[in-house]
């Protein structure tokens, strides 16, 4: 039994050793092409400190996002959120940017996950509050959708 314990750790641990040969999960970022215009500055400090690892092209990628399979993970959660909401490529339609502020105050975002990992991104809830109502004024609600900054200035995709 103690031979196939140490057999199973060394066959686990070639493992690891040649999933670091997998590319998928390096961290590179695109250029950023356009911010929106914020309604204020406290709302843009709180969206880079919450919000810009996952949704923007300026994602600091930390120590265990070069290593797999986490590596993997991380960069499946930065192609989701840029997918999404991409606060960097403001010149194309965020489709989606309207729904930001409920997503803050529900606390579906930031991801546990990440706030677990990266505690700068936890946020009060003075701070939600704050950031919730910065998005309703630089984006807009689901009534007012495509509200100042808005890819296209003001314009919608009604």
């Amino acid at each position: 039994m103690k031979r196939f314990a140490v057999g199973a750790a060394v066959f686990v641990a070639v493992l690891l050793v040649a999933a670091q040969a997998v590319e998928y999960g390096r961290g590179h970022n695109p250029p950023v092409r356009r911010e929106p215009a914020w309604d204020s500055p406290r709302t843009r400090e709180l969206v880079v400190r919450a919000c810009y690892d996952c949704h923007s092209n300026e994602t600091v990628w930390p120590w265990y996002s070069r290593i797999a399979p986490v590596s993997w993970l991380v960069r499946r959660d930065v192609n989701e959120g840029r997918r999404k909401l991409n606060f960097s490529e403001w010149d194309r339609v965020q489709k989606e940017a309207w729904e930001s502020s409920k997503t803050v105050r529900t606390g579906e975002m930031p991801l546990w996950r990440y706030t677990v990992a990266r505690s700068h991104a936890r946020m009060s809830a003075a701070e939600r509050q704050t950031l919730a109502q910065g998005f309703d004024a630089t984006f807009g609600t689901k009534r007012t959708r495509g509200g100042a900054g808005f890819a296209g200035q003001g314009e919608s995709d009604r």
